[in-house]
């Protein structure tokens, strides 16, 4: 994460708070500070003060202007996230009087449902990459592993070979906020993994000794980045028309299971939700899916 300039002090102690206190990950971090950096150059444009001296109306004023500005409603919703937790900080440590952001509410907007994908279009997907090559060995391998899983990207291009217990079949994550998690892989998934580690690996490596898993240049881990490229390529090559990311391959994992009867519960463990109520939004995904079943095919549907 880049430094910021010694204006923004207050805004790199809220930073390193989130790290030493909250153990909240880089990505997490970046998000706080593009939010409150694009809210302090506003303030300056608009009013000609630093983000200490902002005012309730001062708030009130950006979040008009960004939905002045067509901002996604999501979006604001997190910029405003954001605030409250700097200001609320501020507040704690003794640099403010009040908290600027109280009892400010954006209206509710209603929540989407994730996208999936059907467990044909994961199966196909799963089926595009050419195993008879290095990269599709490789592909296929994080492909079956991050849908039998249900892993992040983050997590998933990050693994290393100490997580991956092939006795047991299990991989051992560890999540938002440090939490740690036990995932089965599964047989399929198990034996790709083994396929590219015999196969692919070692060529991708080159005799560098390295722990990762799925290594890039010179051993380092692949970008996120990289595997969105990647898993873009093979959504092209297998001609699903449906959206296809990293992310839509973990709701996928979660609908599917939920499908097919598994416990919230459960899934929420195997997701690393540290709150239910953050897997519930699967029981609507698999409810809708049941209730357009329902539509087609039930003679009073």
């Amino acid at each position: 994460m880049p430094e910021l300039p010694q204006t923004n002090e207050p805004v790199t102690q809220f930073l390193q708070h989130l790290w030493l206190e909250k153990g909240l990950s880089e990505n997490t971090r970046s998000s706080y500070q593009r939010d409150l950096r694009q809210f302090q150059e506003w303030l300056q444009e608009h009013e000609q003060k630093p983000v200490t001296e902002a005012t309730r109306d001062s708030l009130s004023h950006y979040l008009a202007w960004r939905y002045e500005q067509r901002y996604k409603p999501a979006s604001t919703a997190r910029s405003l996230s954001s605030l409250r937790g700097f200001y609320r900080f501020l507040l704690r440590e003794g640099e403010l009087a009040r908290d600027i952001t109280a009892n400010i509410e954006l209206p509710r907007q209603g929540r989407s449902l994730p996208k999936t994908l059907t467990e044909s279009d994961v199966e196909t997907l799963l089926n595009a990459p050419d195993t008879d090559t290095t990269l599709g060995l490789r592909d296929r391998c994080m492909l079956e592993l991050l849908y039998a899983c249900g892993l992040r990207v983050s997590e998933l291009v990050t693994l290393t070979l100490d997580q991956i217990n092939l006795r047991q079949g299990i991989v051992r994550i560890t999540g938002k906020g440090g939490r740690e998690r036990l995932c089965p892989m599964g047989e399929e998934a198990l034996t790709r993994i083994l396929d590219y580690m015999k196969c692919a690996r070692p060529e991708l490596l080159n005799n560098i000794d390295s722990p990762v898993m799925f290594p890039g240049r010179r051993g380092q881990p692949m970008t996120r980045q990289t595997f969105w490229h990647r898993i873009k390529h093979h959504q092209q090559t297998a001609g699903i028309t449906a959206d296809v990311s990293p992310h839509v391959l973990r709701h996928a994992f979660a609908t599917h299971l939920l499908n097919h009867g598994a416990d919230l519960r459960v899934v929420q463990l195997l997701l690393g939700h540290s709150d239910l109520s953050t897997t519930q939004i699967y029981t609507h995904v698999a409810r809708h899916r049941l209730e357009t079943l329902h539509a087609e095919h039930h003679p009073r549907g």
